[in-house]
């Protein structure tokens, strides 16, 4: 494999991911907690890692997002209605049922219903990692769907994101924000094509966002989507797609991984049975693992029964259930809203990450596990 398509490849960036996440998660576990704490509330440029981690270097995580979902409406695999059905009334139902487990889990405790988007994303990072390790023992159509449904998946969490873990606002620095996007739209009509201007205006908004009480991270999806995505010369490469080459690999091999680390850290030494079997956790593992596959599942059964869409072609129905459950892997997005949801409490936040871990564990078990049965069924038939 040369070095350019490894630094686009999901599975290498799945594996790098799933190195450093445990790499976090062992230190914290064998007597280097302290080690790991010092670490992720030390500073950057007066800044505490964490929070420059969760706040900077996730601004560009989100603006590779903005740039795919463009991209994916525009010209890719979600340009026609007929392809945005099934993966997005899919990324819909696996949203609302997840969250629902988790509010009926958590109701009598107002203290932790604000943790109820925490079990409705889908880490495509991850998830299409795994598919990817099993080769050609699944279908292409389903890498496809899965792929369609994260994206669509991730836009939901960006809106969540925006709606319901926005701080006080900031009425002034909102106006910035606003003008600096208007700004941007009128280039993007205009057909400038100069990534510079792009660039330079999305640093102006990314601080008016974040003084302005709405997570930063938003910023980067804004910018995504006035970047153009048209080109003046035939054979052109278009600027959303320069910028998202360049992007891709630092975004998948340095910024993710890194995110992975500084979140996934909890230690279990002293973790009793209350901590991990408490509504929290309990609430996100059967939201990732039973309201994922139950909420994509019957709302694609329901769709393709009443002819509404098809299975993806050359899928059987054992393999787009294994699928299903692939998108119970939440991990990266999930821990984020995790974060917000839990801002300024440890002990809820160390509960979060035991829930997203297992849920996220059991979903990737599960659904490779079925996967490959699918794959001997097909095989013996």
């Amino acid at each position: 494999m040369s070095l350019n398509k490894l630094l686009h490849s999901p599975l290498a960036a799945g594996v790098l991911l799933i190195i450093t996440s445990f790499a976090a998660i062992i230190l914290c576990n064998t007597g280097g907690e302290e080690i790991y704490a010092s670490f992720v509330h030390s500073s950057v440029a007066g800044v505490p890692v964490e929070k420059f981690v969760n706040d900077v270097l996730m601004s560009l995580f989100f603006l590779m997002v903005g740039l795919e979902i463009k991209r994916e409406f525009l010209t890719g695999q979600l340009a026609e209605w007929s392809q945005r059905i099934l993966p997005g009334a899919a990324a819909v139902g696996g949203m609302i049922v997840p969250a629902a487990i988790y509010l009926l889990i958590n109701r009598e405790n107002h203290q932790t219903l604000s943790g109820w988007a925490i079990p409705s994303a889908t880490d495509i990072a991850f998830s299409l990692g795994i598919l990817s390790l099993l080769g050609s023992k699944v279908p292409t159509s389903l890498k496809v769907f899965l792929a369609a449904l994260a994206i669509i998946d991730d836009l939901g969490a960006v809106i969540i994101i925006a709606l319901f873990y926005t701080a006080g606002i900031n009425i002034e620095m909102l106006s910035g924000a606003l003008i600096t996007t208007i700004v941007l739209i009128v280039l993007n009509r205009r057909g400038v094509i100069a990534l510079p201007a792009y660039l330079a205006l999305g640093v102006v908004l990314w601080y008016f966002i974040y003084q302005s009480g709405i997570h930063a991270t938003v910023a980067g999806v804004i910018l995504a989507l006035c970047i153009p995505h048209s080109v003046h010369k035939l054979g052109q490469a278009s600027p959303l797609l320069k910028v998202e080459h360049r992007l891709a690999p630092w975004v998948s091999f340095l910024i993710i991984p890194i995110f992975g680390f500084v979140n996934a850290g909890v230690s279990f030494v002293h973790a009793t049975a209350d901590q991990l079997f408490s509504a929290v956790p309990l609430g996100i593992i059967l939201g990732l693992f039973i309201g994922k596959q139950v909420g994509i599942g019957l709302i694609s059964f329901l769709l393709i029964r009443f002819g509404v869409a098809q299975l993806p072609k050359g899928a059987t129905n054992l393999q787009f259930y294994g699928v299903a459950m692939l998108c119970g892997i939440g991990f990266t997005m999930s821990l984020f809203i995790g974060g917000l949801a839990f801002p300024n409490d440890p002990l809820l936040l160390d509960e979060v990450k035991i829930g997203v871990l297992g849920g996220s564990l059991v979903s990737a078990l599960v659904g490779v596990g079925l996967l490959k049965m699918a794959y001997r069924r097909k095989e013996t038939a």
